[in-house]
């Protein structure tokens, strides 16, 4: 859609440089006129402002003029118009907003890039936010990169994300990871198979709306497949059978909470004095308030892990408590002291 305005703008610029080309060159060689007295001519008479000649023509300029005037009169109309959508509709405005998006874009690093800004996608990014990730939006209907454009701070992309130049845009090589929400199956299968041909080591994490897809995503390069229906059938029947148990991990884990929260911390940048040490002899909670729930060691997830546990550089920590007692625990982790 902006495509296309802005093409109709370049076509009434060539058509107007055009015009009065022919008009400089026609009375340059019918009437003698120079260069800037035939450029002069030539704009008084395709604007019709009613100025008088530059010099009396004689018939073969008159002949030209008259020609000229009716040549012109649809061009100089159009190149009118066109200028004045371009300009109320908010397309110039917006082909500056795009530009600096798209300087954005090249300076990012270790982001996230969503393909699809559907329902699945808009939540995606509601939680990215909650989290102060990075990301940018691939999006091929242009009606709702318009609302983006007009509505958010967003950065996005316009175009299909199955295709590598869409994606190599994105900075896909420089991405933390990929989160695909498209409607289609066929679709997400795709941008799985060619981001994780780019980019072998990219997290990436698909929609599957069909039974049996989530398989073939695994196989094409997914880390995660989640299928929303199979998940939203699950929440219902324990909203039936466990209601408390659900509100309450909702209400720590899907709802953004300022008095309790449940975060991945990783110990790759564990202070030393805290290496090779249990988790009792760390006393994360007499000191910090917060309460270690899991952690992932040697890729298998310990839930309630043991007090004599011991921590290393390479674990994940899952931890909860109030954004004030983990963000204690964030800096007692990577201090030199304990």
């Amino acid at each position: 859609m902006k495509e296309n305005k802005i093409k109709n703008i370049i076509i009434a610029l060539l058509l107007l440089g055009g015009v009065i080309l022919l008009g400089v060159i026609g009375f340059v060689f019918l009437e003698g006129f120079t260069i800037t007295e035939a450029f002069f001519m030539t704009i008084i008479t395709i604007s019709t402002v009613g100025f008088e000649e530059v010099h009396q023509l004689d018939n073969p300029g008159m002949i030209f003029t008259s020609v000229l005037i009716i040549i012109s009169f649809g061009i100089f109309i159009y190149v009118v118009t066109a200028f004045t959508k371009f300009l109320v509709e908010g397309v110039f405005r917006h082909y500056f907003k795009d530009n600096t998006v798209k300087k954005r874009i090249k300076k990012l690093s270790g982001h996230v890039i969503v393909c699809g800004y559907g329902r699945n996608g808009r939540q995606a990014i509601i939680e990215l936010k909650d989290h102060s990730k990075k990301f940018v939006i691939i999006e091929d209907d242009s009606k709702v990169i318009e609302e983006i454009r007009d509505n958010t701070d967003y950065l996005y992309i316009e175009g299909d994300a199955t295709h590598e130049e869409i994606l190599e845009v994105a900075q896909i090589k420089r991405a933390y990871a990929l989160i695909s929400t498209l409607p289609n199956a066929a679709h997400n299968l795709f941008v799985v198979l060619t981001s994780r041909q780019m980019y072998p080591d990219l997290k990436i994490i698909s929609r599957a709306s069909e039974d049996k897809s989530d398989v073939k995503l695994k196989r094409a390069g997914a880390n995660n497949v989640i299928m929303p229906d199979r998940i939203g059938g699950q929440h219902m029947a324990k909203l039936v059978v466990q209601p408390d148990v659900v509100e309450f991990l909702e209400y720590i884990m899907l709802q953004s909470s300022a008095d309790v929260n449940l975060e991945e911390l990783s110990c790759e940048d564990m202070a030393a004095c805290f290496a090779d040490k249990s988790i009792k002899e760390l006393g994360i909670r007499n000191v910090t308030g917060a309460n270690i729930v899991g952690l992932k060691k040697d890729g298998k997830y310990i839930f309630n892990p043991s007090p004599d546990v011991i921590l290393s550089s390479h674990d994940q920590l899952f931890v909860l408590g109030k954004p004030e007692q983990i963000s204690k625990l964030k800096e007692i982790m990577i201090s030199s002291t304990a």
